[in-house]
C-alpha cells in the first residue's frame, strides 16, 4: 500500500491546528498554575535567600503571569512534545512512522533531563558567577521580573537542547545525514553552538560557555547515536 502524499496546505493546515491545541491547552494551565504561583514563587526564590525587590506597581502581577506562563508550558510539554512528532510523522513514509512511536516518549525524558540540569547545575553556578561581583558599594538587588526570567529561559533552553542528539539520531536513522557528514561539519557545529548559547542565554561569556560546552558534549553524544544508528 502506497503512502498517501499530503500537499502543501494540508500540511500548514495540520500545523495550524496543532499549534491552537498547543495554545489552547497551555493557557488552561497557565490558568490553573496562576492560582499556585505564590506558593512556586516561595520555592524559586530560595537560591537568592528568599528575598527580591520589584520596582514597579505592576512587576509583581507581571512576575506571577510569567511564573503561570512557565508553569502551563512545563506541564504542557508532553502534550506539546507529541504533537511535534505526530506533525513530524506526517511527512514521513510508513516504514518510518514507527520511530515516532519511540522518540516521542524519549524525547519528552530528554526534556525533563535538560529541564533538570538547567536548573539544579546550570542555574546556580550562572547566579553564584554574576552575583560575585557584589562588593561592600556594589549591593546586589534583583528584581523579581528579572529572576524569573532569567530562570525560566535558562531551564527551557536546556530543556529545548537536550533534544539535539535525539534529532541527530532520528534524522541518521532515516537516512538525512550520516555520521560521516555530522562528523565533517563539527567545526561548523561548534561555531553555531557558541553562536546559539548567546542568544539563548545573559550577554557574558561564563552563560554563554555554560550553554555551549553541554551542547557540544551533546552533538558528540549525536555523533555516537548516529553511528550506532547505522550499525
Amino acid at each position: 500500500m502506497e503512502d498517501k502524499k499530503i500537499t502543501f496546505v494540508e500540511h500548514l493546515e495540520e500545523l495550524r491546528a496543532r499549534i491552537i491545541k498547543s495554545v489552547i491547552l497551555i493557557i488552561i494551565v497557565s490558568g490553573v498554575m496562576y492560582t499556585l504561583a505564590d506558593k512556586i514563587l516561595s520555592y524559586l526564590v530560595r537560591p537568592v535567600g528568599g528575598t527580591l525587590v520589584f520596582i514597579s506597581p505592576a512587576e509583581a502581577f507581571v512576575t506571577n503571569i510569567k511564573i503561570a506562563l512557565f508553569g502551563g508550558l512545563f506541564l504542557s510539554s508532553p502534550f506539546i512534545l507529541f504533537q511535534i512528532w505526530q506533525f513530524i510523522s506526517q511527512g514521513l513514509r510508513k516504514s518510518e512512522r514507527k520511530y515516532v512511536l519511540i522518540f516521542g516518549p524519549v524525547s519528552f525524558i530528554f526534556f525533563m533531563i535538560g529541564i533538570g540540569f538547567g536548573y539544579f547545575v546550570i542555574v546556580p553556578i550562572g547566579l553564584k558567577f554574576l552575583l560575585g561581583f557584589a562588593t561592600d558599594f556594589l549591593i546586589p538587588m534583583i528584581t523579581i521580573s528579572k529572576y524569573i526570567s532569567f530562570i525560566g529561559t535558562m531551564t527551557f533552553a536546556f530543556g529545548i537542547v537536550f533534544q539535539l542528539p535525539l534529532a541527530m539520531l532520528f534524522l541518521a536513522k532515516i537516512g538525512i545525514v550520516t555520521p560521516t557528514f555530522l562528523s565533517q561539519k563539527r567545526r561548523h557545529a561548534i561555531v553555531i553552538i557558541f553562536i546559539v548559547g548567546a542568544l539563548l542565554t545573559p550577554p557574558d561569556v561564563i552563560t554563554q560557555c555554560l550553554m555551549a560546552g553541554p551542547l557540544i558534549l551533546l552533538y558528540e553524544l549525536g555523533i555516537l547515536f548516529s553511528k550506532l544508528a547505522r550499525k
